[in-house]
């Protein structure tokens, strides 16, 4: 069997369904290869699309996305969602062609050590030097990407091993769906802290949505009666209707959540990532007890250094402390009711203004009105993400993606592209600024040509918004270098073949979402002039609000 062939049948093996990427001549053998595979190649306009993709196939599925990109600056172009990817926790396999073995040792066209530049941005990277060794290098790369804090592999393939022949077979997926529990002694510990503590805390991450932990985590919040906040990233792990949230942590300025944390004595983390959210920010106010939870040890901090770190699988530990707690250990705190008060009304005013341009609360209760719990949205980076964190509510997990780890701009339209591809019965909206826009534009082209009618939200303001409002925040003016000349975004999208409306009115939100919807065989933009003075209005009412 040719290797490349040997390849895709590894793949298939594994379970993987489809490949995104570009075409290459270092990787043409295994995309003749394609043509007798089970394996769907979607061809993106350009790579970093094709990492895109790949990882919210990975958010979503828990299985690998796999992309595809040749050597040189096909790999340079991957890179960028690859890390996403790694940061993110997605479970991503990256494939790159490379030069002739018999020239990699010296200068060459094209030729670069990327197994040495991906280390820094993947759980393991790898070249085949052997063709015999592919099956074994597969079954390590799924393995290593969905064990553990899932994360990204690199398999780099050399174009003349790629047409090798062996008699090496693919290896059957591992079984190792291990659910490691916690010792009865941690459970008692963490029992024991919770019964101590007079104003606990409950912490969500990212981890409690990768591990699909939200049913036992709710039944935990629910009979302990904890308050509870959650990250960007661990939204809708308990949904922002539970009745004790204290909904989102992660601002760049002390939000009003944060006086909760500073009285706090206990902080239960669970599946809580230091790359989320800064344990300095959070850690401050009374000295506090911390209990991690989660599939990995936790990162050594100054400010995260836990009383008692519960490694495992993170549902399974959830239950376990379900079956333990007691009534002396579910102790319903007054402490908190006040600043959840404070926070319901601040989350609520002003959002039903009809001003326009529009305002970022304005647009995200329309959205939030319009979409159903299952729903998805997908937040690109910006200005807007702040907005989408603090606002957006959600009530079910792998609702809202959006990416605060690694924070790369361009991977909403992609990300949405794929979920849709997914999921056609769902709506799905990629909420992104006018700079985030043109960075990822090339996804349209790729919607169209598949026909997925995902939705895009662009936020226009014709400035790299969140730059410009950090300027403001910490030297009272901005450098013109953040304002954008943009061209006619609506005429821009229609060119790409999508179906495209611009606001005029904050009243035509709503019926231009419902009208997008509609649409069932391409993309749809909808171009919404955005007020963003609102930045600094929050920022200074935040100042006086939060001491």
């Amino acid at each position: 069997m040719k290797a490349s062939d040997l390849l895709l049948k590894c793949l298939e093996t594994q379970g993987a369904k489809c490949i995104f990427g570009v075409p290459g001549e270092e990787n043409a053998d295994v995309m003749m290869s394609l043509e007798s595979s089970e394996i769907d190649f979607i061809t993106t306009r350009h790579e970093q699309t094709a990492a895109f993709m790949a990882t919210m196939h990975g958010q979503l599925t828990g299985s690998p996305g796999i992309c595809l990109a040749t050597l040189g600056p096909g790999a340079t172009n991957l890179i960028t969602g690859v890390a996403q990817a790694n940061m993110d926790n997605a479970p991503l396999i990256a494939i790159i062609g490379q030069a002739d073995s018999a020239r990699l040792h010296k200068e060459s066209h094209q030729n670069m050590d990327s197994v040495s530049m991906f280390k820094s941005v993947t759980k393991w990277s790898t070249t085949i030097r052997d063709a015999s060794v592919i099956p074994e290098v597969v079954a390590k790369a799924f393995k290593i990407a969905t064990s553990g804090n899932p994360g990204a592999v690199l398999i780099e393939l050399p174009e003349d091993i790629a047409h090798h022949d062996t008699d090496a077979l693919p290896l059957k997926p591992a079984d190792f769906e291990l659910e490691i529990s916690a010792s009865e002694h941690h459970i008692q510990q963490a029992l024991g802290l919770l019964e101590q503590s007079e104003k606990p805390i409950l912490l969500v991450g990212h981890g409690a949505v990768v591990s699909e932990g939200d049913k036992p985590l709710n039944a935990f919040a629910e009979k302990s009666s904890i308050y509870s906040t959650h990250t960007f990233m661990g939204k809708g792990a308990i949904s922002h209707q539970y009745p004790r949230s204290l909904h989102c942590v992660g601002m760049g300025m002390k939000d009003l959540v944060i006086e909760a944390f500073e009285q706090s004595d206990l902080v239960i983390c669970v599946g809580y990532d230091l790359v989320e959210y800064p344990p300095a920010r959070w850690n401050i106010g009374k000295e506090k007890k911390i209990i991690h939870i989660g599939p990995e040890t936790a990162e050594v901090d100054m400010k995260y250094m836990p009383s008692l770190e519960i490694v495992g699988h993170i549902p399974t530990i959830l239950q376990q402390l379900n079956s333990s707690l007691k009534d002396q250990h579910c102790k319903p705190s007054p402490y908190f009711e006040q600043i959840q008060q404070t926070i319901k009304h601040d989350l609520d005013s002003d959002k039903c203004d009809s001003h326009f341009p529009m305002k970022p609360k304005r647009i995200l209760q329309d959205l939030r009105a319009t979409l159903s719990d299952t729903d998805i949205v997908v937040s690109d980076v910006g200005a807007h993400k702040m907005w989408v964190a603090r606002q957006y509510g959600a009530r079910l997990p792998k609702t809202c993606f959006i990416s605060n780890g690694f924070c790369s701009m361009g991977g909403s339209m992609p990300g949405a592209l794929e979920a849709k591809r997914l999921y056609p019965e769902k709506n799905v909206v990629a909420v992104c600024g006018d700079g985030g826009f043109m960075m990822s534009i090339q996804a349209l082209t790729t919607g169209v040509n598949l026909q997925v009618p995902f939705v895009t939200l662009v936020w226009e303001d014709h400035n790299y918004g969140l730059i410009k409002w950090k300027q403001e925040m910490h030297f009272n003016e901005y450098s013109p270098h953040v304002g954008l000349e943009n061209p006619d975004l609506k005429s821009v999208a229609e060119s790409f073949g999508c179906h495209s409306i611009r606001l005029e009115s904050t009243e035509q939100l709503i019926p231009a979402l419902k009208e997008a919807f509609s649409v069932t065989s391409k993309p749809t933009v909808i171009v919404i002039p955005v007020d963003y003075s609102e930045n600094m209005k929050l920022f200074h009412h935040l100042n006086d609000t939060v001491k």
